[in-house]
Parts: C-alpha cells; sequence; structure tokens
C-alpha cells in the first residue's frame, strides 16, 4: 500500500471565461476529477457557484493525498451553471484543464489555459491553480455580524457578504471563506462557518489577514462598502472583549476629511479547534455499520426475464449486484465483524403475502445480518425467488430503520459508530415528503446515505435529495443541518473502470463522516480501545448470538445461474 507524503489543498481561479448567458455573464463552478482508468473520471468534489463573473476565485478548496511514487492523473472541468441539477449535461461546458498533481505541486501556482473537448482554446479562458501543504489540522470557528453599513442600493439597503483573504508568501491575497449574502439590511449577521487555519493564516496567528464587505449585485459588478486588515490573534480578543472593527472604503476617506468608517464588524465567535481528519476517526476505532436496501417493486420487472433489472445472467451478475459488490468491498474494509443487514422494500413477503419496505431478505428479523460481501450477494440470491415484487416505491421506513440505531450511537459521548446506508432502486420515490423529512431527522445523526440508480428511471427527484446544490428542506420547511446524501445513476458508469462507481459515490463520506464528529466536539477514540469493547450492531445484537454464517444456496437459486467469488472479484 502507496504511502502518502503529504496531503495538498488546491486553490482555483479563472480570468478570461467564456461568456454564455444573455443579458448577463457566465455562472461558473468548478469540478474536480481524478482519473479511474484510461478516459474514465470520477467527479470528487465541486467548488460553489460564483454568479455573474467571468474570473472567478473560488473559496472552497479541494483536499488531495498527495503520493510520490504514483502519477496521479486530475481534470478540472469549469461549467456555467443555469438549473438545480446535478447533471452536467444540463449546463454549459466552459473549459478544462488536465494535468497530474506532481506537475501542480512543483510549479506551486500552476497557469494554463483552458481547452474545449475539442482540444481547441476555450477562448481566452486562463484557470490558476494553487498548491499548499497541509501540516496543520487546526481549524477556527468563526461567527461575524456588522453594524450600520453603508447604504449602497437605490431603492433599499445593502445586501451584504464578506470576503476573508489570507496573505501569502508574496504579498498577495488568496481567499479562505465567502460569506452568505444577507438581503437588504445594515447590520446583518452572517452564519457561523468553519475554516482551516490553514487556509485562513497558514497556521500563524499574527499572520495578516482581510476583510472585506461588498454589497451584492445582480449583474456581479458588487461594491466594495469597506475592509480592514487584522489577525486571528485580533479576532480571538475581539470576540472576548467586544470591540468592533471599523471597515474602511479608501475612495470615501479620501474624499471626506469627517469620515470615520463605513460600518464596524464585530466577532461573535472566534474558536480554535482540532480539525480532525477521517482517518484520525478510523485509526483511533471508529466502525463504519454498512446496511443495504434493495428495491424489490414490480417495476424492475419479473427476475426471470433477461429484461429485469432483478435478472442475473449467465455470468452471474446484474446491476444491483454490481452496486452492493462495488460500494460493499470498499466499505466492508472499516467494519471488524463484517456482518451487514440487508433490507428490502417494496414486494410481497412470505407467509402472508404483505407489501413490506424494510423486512430482512434473510427472512429472520431477529438477525438480519449476512457475512461478507458475498453473504449479501448470496442472500439476494436466494431471496429472490421468496418474493413477489409489488410496490410503491417508498425509501422512508428504511432510512427511519437505520436512524434509530444511528441514533442509539449519537448519545454516546464518543466517535465510535457511524453509519451508511445503500439504497439501491430503480424507480421514482412514492413517499417523497416523508423521504424529505426522514433525511432531514437524519442528517442530525451519524449517517450517511448512498442511492444508487438502476435502470433508465427519470431520477431528477434523487438529484433534489442529494443538497450538492443546495439545503434540502422537509415539507414543514425544517433544513437538513449537513448534507448526506450521495445520488449517482449507475449506468454512468456501465463501461467505466469497475473502481469508478465506488470512487464516486464513497467520495463524499470521508467529508461527512469528519464533519459529523467535528460538530459535535467529538475527539477520535484512542487507538489502545480495549478490544473487548463491544460494538452496538444495527439490530442490537445480544452477546450469545449467533452470526449467520454464508447462507447455503438452494435448489431455486440454483436456476438464477452463475456465482460472485469473493476471493475472486468479479471481472467487468
Amino acid at each position: 500500500m502507496a504511502q502518502c507524503v503529504t496531503k495538498v489543498e488546491l486553490s482555483i481561479s479563472c480570468e478570461n471565461l467564456l461568456n454564455k448567458d444573455v443579458g448577463s455573464k457566465s455562472d461558473p463552478l468548478c469540478v474536480f476529477f481524478i482519473s479511474t482508468g484510461e478516459n474514465q473520471w470520477a467527479e470528487i468534489d465541486r467548488t460553489e457557484q460564483v454568479t455573474n463573473c467571468l474570473a472567478p476565485k473560488f473559496s472552497k478548496k479541494f483536499l488531495v493525498d498527495f503520493y510520490f511514487e504514483q502519477i496521479q492523473k486530475l481534470k478540472f472541468g469549469i461549467y456555467d451553471i443555469d438549473n438545480k441539477t446535478i447533471d452536467l449535461k444540463d449546463d454549459d461546458f466552459l473549459g478544462q484543464f488536465e494535468c497530474t498533481l506532481g506537475q501542480i505541486v512543483s510549479s506551486k501556482r500552476l497557469m494554463r489555459p483552458l481547452m474545449l473537448e475539442n482540444k481547441k482554446l476555450a477562448g481566452k479562458g486562463i484557470i490558476s491553480i494553487l498548491a499548499e501543504e497541509i501540516k496543520d489540522n487546526r481549524a477556527v470557528n468563526l461567527q461575524l455580524q456588522a453594524q450600520n453599513l453603508d447604504k449602497k442600493d437605490l431603492f433599499g439597503k445593502s445586501d451584504p457578504y464578506l470576503e476573508i483573504s489570507k496573505q501569502t508568501q508574496d504579498g498577495k491575497w488568496q481567499i479562505a471563506h465567502r460569506t452568505e449574502v444577507i438581503k437588504n439590511n445594515l447590520n446583518p449577521s452572517w452564519k457561523a462557518f468553519k475554516v482551516a487555519l490553514h487556509s485562513l493564516c497558514d497556521g500563524d496567528l499574527q499572520r495578516p489577514v482581510k476583510v472585506e464587505c461588498y454589497d451584492y449585485d445582480n449583474d456581479g459588478s458588487h461594491d466594495l462598502i469597506g475592509s480592514f486588515e487584522t489577525t486571528v490573534a485580533k479576532f480571538q480578543e475581539a470576540s472576548q472583549s467586544g470591540a468592533a472593527f471599523d471597515c474602511i472604503n479608501p475612495k470615501k476617506k479620501q474624499k471626506k476629511k469627517s469620515y470615520k468608517n463605513s460600518g464596524t464588524v464585530s466577532i461573535k465567535t472566534c474558536e480554535i479547534v482540532k480539525d480532525y481528519s477521517f482517518l484520525d476517526y478510523v485509526m483511533g476505532g471508529c466502525q463504519m455499520n454498512f446496511t443495504v436496501g434493495i428495491d424489490f417493486t414490480g417495476s424492475n420487472g419479473d427476475p426471470r426475464s433477461p429484461k429485469s433489472l432483478h435478472y442475473i445472467n449467465p455470468n452471474g451478475f446484474n446491476e444491483y449486484l454490481m452496486a452492493i459488490w462495488s460500494v460493499g468491498m470498499v466499505v466492508q474494509d472499516y467494519d471488524t465483524d463484517k456482518m451487514f443487514p440487508v433490507l428490502g422494500f417494496g414486494a410481497q413477503i412470505p407467509p402472508n403475502w404483505q407489501v413490506s419496505h424494510e423486512f430482512p431478505i434473510n427472512f429472520n428479523s431477529a438477525n438480519p445480518f449476512c457475512t461478507g460481501v458475498q453473504g449479501i450477494v448470496d442472500t439476494y440470491r436466494k431471496c429472490l425467488p421468496q418474493i413477489r415484487l409489488y410496490g410503491p416505491t417508498n425509501f422512508s421506513p428504511i432510512i427511519n430503520h437505520v436512524a434509530k440505531f444511528a441514533a442509539t450511537a449519537a448519545q454516546q459521548p464518543t466517535a465510535s459508530q457511524y453509519y451508511i446506508l445503500l439504497i439501491i432502486t430503480d424507480g421514482v420515490i412514492t413517499d417523497l415528503d416523508e423521504t424529505r423529512q426522514a433525511i432531514v431527522n437524519a442528517s442530525k445523526l451519524p449517517l450517511s446515505l448512498i442511492i444508487v440508480g438502476v435502470g433508465e428511471a427519470d431520477f431528477t427527484a434523487m438529484e433534489f435529495l442529494d443538497g450538492d446544490d443546495g439545503v434540502l428542506r422537509s415539507l414543514t420547511g425544517e433544513a437538513a443541518v449537513r448534507d448526506i446524501v450521495q445520488f449517482v445513476p449507475y449506468r454512468k458508469f456501465q463501461n467505466a473502470a469497475k473502481e469508478a462507481l465506488a470512487q464516486s459515490v464513497l467520495a463524499e463520506v470521508p467529508r461527512q463522516v469528519t464533519c459529523y464528529f467535528n460538530t459535535h466536539k467529538l475527539s477520535p477514540l484512542s487507538r489502545q480501545t480495549p478490544s473487548n469493547e463491544q460494538k452496538p450492531s444495527n439490530e442490537q445484537k445480544s452477546s450469545n448470538e449467533q452470526k449467520p454464517s454464508n447462507v447455503q444456496k438452494s435448489a431455486n437459486d440454483q436456476d438464477l445461474q452463475g456465482e460472485l467469488n469473493l476471493e475472486d472479484g468479479l471481472d467487468f
């Protein structure tokens, strides 16, 4: 296993982007991809969208593990976002740049022209990538507010937001964080946020930090209200003393001798904390509890028919099995006992043939576990001939089912348990409102939800649940406290390398894990945690309960043909 040399933070900015909007400028964001094979790319992360701007400086950073002995191929795609879907095919392509991580770190700041897919220049578009090594795992929790800001709008007050930048070694300013815009308010209080201390001041509390307050304009010509320079150390002092910083507009100061300020900015909160990584928690003993939910609704088609999504072809797999195998093989390494509950939904089950939306596919409610990924595969194959596919497609029962156990873990004062629920489905959700509420509730818990869509259905609702482009809200308006959903359509990865699906759907999990534990101020467990400590399982296993062994194939199961072998893996 290659050893990570260091962690690298990538900051992205662009100039002279193509203008794809009529009557305004493009609304760009940057999408970060890592190569998974020849001409195959997995999306890893996205920056925020910057509206009405052809020279964006993105505040969101990309964090990458650097391996000296590997060629790490990266791609940065710039898109003009015009809608709320996460499918980039719906958006205007502004250009891309491919390189290796080695090229970036050896250049410190790499500036290159953006290219179109036909290898021609994307106009005069330029991308700039700044690489910085991460040596400090501290972060600062900040919340700022302002008082008596200047009125900038003719028919209103001002729509203020802040940009906070650090001073780089060459004396230039690098944006570290951009707050939200607060409409029509001269005394705004922005939401609390956390920023890596490295990003804000290179870990030096005395290094200059610049705060700029702007009045947001729809056409992108944001007006400077005022700015000031300070340090994180002075932030800390001001949060204790209640002192405020004068927001100075240089032009107004030159014109008026009596000019005092254009408002003041005060610090409600400034708290330096350790920002633990995903590996800190895993190596400290945190267990990833993996549960699978499988869609057995009638829209999948009769499993005996080759046209069915549940049909197991002569090679021994279908899209459901491929998704289980791809994701499960990665996740199982983080669960020591490798005992996974698997639940079905949308089927009529024996002996009474009632529709169930959270039944164990081994039909043993007291012990719904499968041993390893191979056990999931075997039990799924055995289950198919014993049920009747029905409907509707309800997600909320399974989400609420797993959330109950995540809620129990949340009551513990340790970072010992985290839950990952994989739902594989072919259709449109029929209990969307209940599912929204279930996700909003689950966002408060140590739980991540991965949804893989199989088949050719309309998955617009799934994209809506993925909170990448906004905050998911329940029917009552309650907002999810964090984004816990990752959705991908399986067919997007049909011809990709076999690792690509897992890399895409699991890319956000480490961030979701660290977000939850860091927000709740839970430090990693000690690596010396006693080995006999009992791990609470999804179904509250008692100490004398026997774990199920790999399910033996029945005679009926032989009719479904083929077999997946855990040691050999799949050749696809």
